[in-house]
């Protein structure tokens, strides 16, 4: 039972799009993330996922439509819906999720983090 510093945790890493363990919690994992460019379209069949922003902005697409979000906003992304998120610039953000939960989804691909680091 440690306090977590957000700050200081973003300090242990630069890389985009390379999600990180900071705590685990009743089988959901709470990462960070640096983000900056276009993700992948991908979708959870049964994982919902919660971004809350810690520093910038970005927009989550959706096939229909988009939401744009700021420091101190967060979003929950039902299971099973279609979503890329996208930073302009870069931003910094924070999930709740299933720690079976992997980054690409159903798409995977070369972006997929299959064991994402403990920081």
């Amino acid at each position: 039972m440690n306090k977590i510093n957000l700050a200081e945790k973003f300090t242990q890493f630069s890389a985009h799009w390379s999600p990180k363990i900071i705590a685990e919690l009743n089988g959901q994992h709470v990462k960070l993330g640096r983000i900056k460019g276009e993700f992948v379209w991908h979708r959870h069949e049964h994982e919902d996922e919660l971004f809350l922003v810690v520093k910038g902005s970005f927009r989550m697409e959706f096939r229909d439509r988009h939401v744009d979000l700021h420091e101190g906003e967060l979003l929950v992304v039902p299971r099973g819906v279609e979503h890329r998120p996208v930073a302009e610039n870069e931003c910094c953000i924070m999930m709740f999720e299933p720690a079976s939960t992997l980054n690409t989804g159903n798409a995977g691909g070369p972006r997929t983090v299959a064991k994402p680091d403990w920081i």
